[in-house]
């Protein structure tokens, strides 16, 4: 089998190649020069940060008679015949923890390597050690003989025995910073060839969560998927949180949406995403919005309104694994905001975050599938032919058929409607047209771009054919001012005003995929 996985074909092999933890590579690069080598070190951090990568590099330079500045030739024997050297044992206490393993080391210690200056016992995941093999090793591992040295890591340094630690310089590796990440990623793509987009190559640095091993795994996976990777290809494959996600959840927290709320964490929850990449990335945005909002000298009321959301989520993430259900928490957490006192705030304040776009307007609009061309002419057109016929005894009529349908998509669980027709109320009401209002002007935007389902959705329930159209109350407020009520209003054609392909997107929806629309 000659092929090799990308996390091992492009593990480091000298301490020039190792990311991410510069400072432990200096001291050890100078514990080599200077020749002040200590006979135990442990190395401890999250998974795949280079922990045996860091081992196996320091193994082979302190046996290398021709290195340099802390670096191994590569070219003498000891360098090329590394891994399979008998001087340098690689062993995992994961598989082999009881005290018999502890006394073949012991044995075999005394042993003087056979063509290397150390002896070096590489032994990874040493906090599954069992008691008795701890106790047996404390006396070899505090005075080995003077050319054996032993290199331990773990990922759970709290399991550890102190006094074994008090044996050991340790070294703590971190997790690998993100841009760090994606700089390896798009230089590992250039030399494979894999076609990466930047915002898959971003996506992947927060998958793997520091973790330079799963980036390389993730990539290597997805590029079997595909020659051109893309978030489409991550989402298919991969638990995925967008920005937009988590934007709807700010827009339902401002709006005191509980049913959104609950839908929108429960909706990344399915996706498989990790709930602490998902608070991470919420707390990295949210932080985004607050310093958007000193920019632009919003409101204190916003601002503080943020504050407490990345106040909760920061302390979430602190707890976050003394929980065995983390989304749970999230939502437990969250749920304060809504129809909370201490963190109200007013629909102008909520009109400023929209206006000021710190949750961008694509938040709302689907520019792709729109069945209507949203423009200022249809809207005018379907408010002029909601005055045709417009009476009393309509709108009476509508407002009960209304209440019953605002219940029918509660109870269908129908989320793309449920925050529409909770916040908008019919004012005008002909034969065939109904003006509604609503008192923010981002209900109105979302409505009008839900409007052919909206229309859909009634008029099956009701077997009628209304149209509609949203406007703002301050809108209808100028609409009232300018009404003429001796005007004799007609209908006007608002066909043009059809999208094509939203209409097919539509038929397609509501009556299967085999339709034309002519």
């Amino acid at each position: 089998m000659n092929y090799k996985v990308l996390y091992r074909k492009y593990r480091p092999s000298n301490f020039d190649q190792l990311i991410g933890q510069d400072s432990i590579v200096r001291i050890l690069k100078n514990s080599i020069i200077e020749d002040k080598i200590a006979h135990a070190y442990i190395f401890t951090g999250p998974r795949g940060t280079g922990k045996t990568s860091t081992a196996k590099i320091f193994a082979k330079a302190l046996n290398c008679p021709n290195a340099k500045n802390g670096i191994p030739c590569e070219e003498c024997d000891n360098c090329i015949n590394f891994n399979t050297s008998p001087d340098i044992i690689e062993l995992d206490a994961a598989s082999n923890n009881g005290v018999d393993y502890i006394r073949e080391i012991k044995e075999n210690v005394t042993i003087a390597p056979t063509s290397s200056k150390y002896k070096i016992y590489i032994i990874d995941e040493v906090h599954m050690l069992s008691s008795s093999a701890w106790n047996a090793f404390l006396k070899t591992l505090e005075e080995p003989p003077q050319n054996v040295i032993f290199i331990l890591a773990t990922t759970e340094i709290q399991k550890v025995p102190i006094t074994v630690l008090s044996r050991c310089q340790r070294f703590d590796f971190s997790r690998i910073d993100r841009e760090l990440i994606q700089k390896q990623i798009k230089d590992i793509c250039k030399q494979e060839s894999i076609k990466i987009s930047d915002d898959a190559v971003v996506e992947i640095s927060y998958l793997s969560d520091g973790c330079m091993r799963d980036a390389l795994s993730i990539l290597d996976q997805l590029s079997k998927v595909s020659d051109n990777i893309d978030m489409d290809v991550l989402k298919q494959n991969y638990g995925t949180v967008t920005d937009e996600d988590i934007n709807k959840i700010y827009y339902d927290l401002l709006h005191n949406d509980l049913d959104a709320l609950i839908n929108d964490i429960n909706a990344v929850k399915e996706s498989g995403v990790d709930i602490k990449i998902f608070i991470n990335k919420m707390i990295e945005n949210y932080i985004d919005k607050a310093v958007e909002m000193k920019k632009k000298n919003m409101s204190n009321v916003t601002f503080n309104h943020i504050k407490e959301i990345i106040s909760i989520l920061n302390n979430l993430l602190v707890g976050i694994n003394n929980t065995t259900n983390g989304y749970l928490m999230l939502q437990l957490n969250l749920l304060s905001f809504i129809n909370s006192d201490d963190n109200k705030m007013s629909s102008r304040e909520i009109d400023q975050v929209m206006s000021q776009e710190i949750i961008p307007k694509d938040i709302l609009e689907d520019d792709n599938n729109h069945y209507y061309n949203l423009c200022e002419e249809f809207i005018n057109i379907r408010v002029n032919n909601s005055f045709v016929g417009a009476s009393k005894e309509n709108k009476e009529a509508f407002i009960g058929k209304w209440k019953l349908f605002k219940d029918y998509v509660k109870k269908e669980d129908i989320k793309e409607l449920f925050s529409i027709t909770k916040d908008i109320e019919p004012m005008v009401v002909s034969d065939s047209n109904v003006i509604f209002t609503t008192k923010r002007d981002s209900v109105k935007v979302l409505s009008n771009n839900k409007l052919d389902i909206l229309e859909n959705k009634f008029n099956q329930q009701n077997n009628s054919t209304y149209k509609m159209i949203v406007i703002t109350s301050n809108e209808w407020d100028i609409i009232k001012k300018s009404f003429n009520k001796d005007k004799e209003y007609k209908i006007m054609d608002d066909t043009e005003y059809i999208n094509t392909s939203g209409s097919q997107g539509l038929a397609e929806e509501l009556f299967g995929e085999d339709v034309n629309v002519e």
